[in-house]
């Protein structure tokens, strides 16, 4: 029996909110490894929280593609979509909590996460049942969210000295 598009994309959440959960404390289990930093928090900046919910959306893409995604014209459009909308809105959030409450809590950045994943898969099943999304061809799609992953990766080695790649609790930037 074939699987839903709800199931696929419900699937999906789990296996980022767990996967993205296990990955912000994957560099640090392994030693700080720098092959381990490229697609996990090495710090806790907002950009590297960023990167727990991008690169398991990517892999989940990337495996849900082989069951459902050539069923869909629109199906890597919707993706590219998705994933802008959630890494885009966790620091959006964040900001904006912060710049209102004054206060920056833990628990409520781990609940950013939960949302924007969330929020994500919602988008991308709408966009992919309702057929729109068809203004990216999906090479092209694919080859946006291969440069996003590559300057996320380039990000964690040389960040950019501005407040959303700087550890709060280290004042550093990027890789140690």
């Amino acid at each position: 029996m074939k699987k839903s598009l709800s199931f696929w994309q419900l699937s999906g959440f789990v296996f980022t909110s767990l996967i993205g959960t296990l990955l912000h404390f994957l560099y640090e289990w392994s030693g700080k490894s720098r092959i381990v930093g490229l697609f996990s928090a090495v710090n806790e900046s907002i950009f590297e929280h960023m990167k727990l919910l991008l690169f398991p959306m990517l892999l989940f893409a990337v495996i849900e593609t082989k069951y459902i995604g050539k069923d869909y014209d629109n199906y890597w459009c919707s993706k590219l979509i998705g994933i802008l909308i959630g890494v885009g809105l966790i620091p959006v959030i964040y900001y904006t909590y912060t710049g209102i409450f004054g206060v920056n809590a833990d628990w409520f950045n781990i609940i950013i996460f939960f949302i924007t994943a969330a929020v994500s898969y919602i988008v991308e099943t709408r966009l992919i049942k309702s057929g729109r999304c068809r203004f990216i061809q999906p090479n092209l799609a694919i080859f946006i969210l291969v440069i996003i992953a590559a300057v996320f990766i380039i990000f964690t080695f040389f960040p950019p000295k501005i407040p959303l790649f700087k550890d709060p609790m280290t004042d550093t930037y990027g890789i140690q």
